[in-house]
């Protein structure tokens, strides 16, 4: 069942891609994680500081402490991926140590260019925040100079059926707004 419209030509890869969370126990090689990661790294920033910085959890050892953050609801199908990201945004610019502001802005960009890449891999990647960031911090040892963003599951499709029903019934793609209810209209006297 068709669950999006589109009402104009856009990348196929933004058309189809969607956050599913059922995963494939196929390993994904370490080449296609990294050239995921390197798609994300050519996002845009503010002064190219690209603050966005991985945790890399690709072995069962690593995967079981990421999924030990996570809270239950996320365990339940999020620990069958094959590779667990942690993402941080580095709170400051490296050519001042003043505070940037725009850095949640920019690794929110460098997540959807990986986002995009893995999808034109054949790759699912699914990120949360149903996780507690103060262990995150405490059992990783994260300096207070980054914040925490996200855990990002990322693998290749799954079969559904093996979810519990309840998630069966959200694997689909997403419904969006129409994009006019996105638009907040300036005030005509304001533009003058």
């Amino acid at each position: 069942m068709d669950r999006r419209n589109f009402k104009y030509d856009i990348m196929p890869e933004i058309k189809n891609r969607w956050s599913s969370r059922a995963f494939s126990g196929k390993k994904v090689d370490n080449e296609e994680i990294m050239a995921v990661l390197e798609a994300a790294s050519f996002a845009p920033s503010c002064f190219n500081e690209q603050p966005w910085r991985f945790i890399l959890a690709d072995t069962e050892d690593k995967k079981h402490k990421i999924c030990s953050l996570l809270y239950d609801g996320n365990k339940r199908w999020a620990c069958s991926a094959p590779v667990l990201l942690l993402l941080l945004s580095y709170k400051y610019f490296d050519s001042n140590s003043k505070d940037n502001y725009w850095h949640m802005f920019d690794t929110g960009t460098a997540w959807g260019y990986l986002s995009l890449e893995a999808w034109r891999r054949g790759l699912v990647v699914h990120a949360m925040g149903g996780f507690s960031r103060k262990r995150t911090r405490e059992e990783l040892k994260i300096d207070d100079d980054y914040d925490i963003v996200t855990v990002i599951a990322l693998g290749y499709p799954g079969n559904m059926s093996s979810l519990p029903e309840d998630l069966q019934k959200k694997e689909h793609p997403g419904v969006r707004k129409p994009v006019e209810s996105l638009i907040i209209e300036m005030d005509e006297s304001l533009a003058e």
